[in-house]
């Protein structure tokens, strides 16, 4: 008899947005909050939150494997699935340290950005899709295709829009620039990129796919 699979995959997949958009709106109060606690942009600890949110994601991943389950498809109301200590050896962890590496820099930079302004920093970390097209034209050889280079000035225009401010004096709406914003959302930007192409990379060579499991 073959076990309950759950809701369908069109249905998780659209739950599986609803969370993750639930989610990535959270994260941004809860991080503009913390960072506020200990000082704001300012302050000097703005690594230190991010290096203890990736400490979080670290013990998390720990649980799953001690715990042999990892239950990310319970959001999409589906089985959680089976998730074992990965069998990888030394060369696999040296091809993971470009993704581990392009990872923690992502965040940590958009730990940064968001820090200078939350709405300014996610405009400019709209752009990342941008960068990843530059990234793997350039660098990787793969040129995206013409409608996902159209579709590229509709995200970033859409996120522009919904981020303008109304000026409690004037009535007019703008966007309020920071500096630090753009520049370690750019930084952020190029990481993810050269994070996605890397994985994708490592990814593609079936026997270390399999032996991460």
């Amino acid at each position: 008899m073959a076990s309950p699979k759950g809701a369908p995959d069109s249905v998780a997949l659209l739950l599986f947005f609803v969370f993750w958009y639930a989610g990535n709106m959270k994260y941004n109060e809860y991080n503009t909050a913390s960072l506020n606690a200990v000082g704001g942009k300012t302050a000097g600890l703005t690594m230190t939150v991010a290096t203890m949110q990736l400490g979080v994601c670290a013990v998390y991943a720990l649980v799953m494997w001690i715990v042999k389950i990892n239950p990310a498809k319970l959001f999409g109301l589906q089985m959680p699935e089976k998730q074992n200590l990965p069998k990888i050896n030394k060369d696999d962890i040296g091809k993971t340290l470009p993704v581990g590496f392009c990872s923690a820099a992502a965040h940590a930079c958009t730990v940064f950005a968001l820090g200078g302004d939350p709405l300014f920093g996610q405009i400019v970390k709209a752009g990342e899709p941008v960068l990843s097209a530059l990234v793997n034209t350039v660098f990787y050889g793969k040129r995206p295709s013409n409608p996902k280079i159209g579709c590229l000035p509709i995200i970033v225009g859409g996120v522009a829009f919904a981020s303008l401010k109304k000026n409690a004096v004037t009535g007019g709406y703008a966007l309020k620039f920071d500096q630090t914003a753009l520049v370690f959302g750019m930084l952020a930007n190029s990481f993810a990129a050269f994070k996605g192409s890397e994985s994708k990379k490592l990814m593609s060579d079936k026997g270390t796919a399999g032996r991460f499991g």
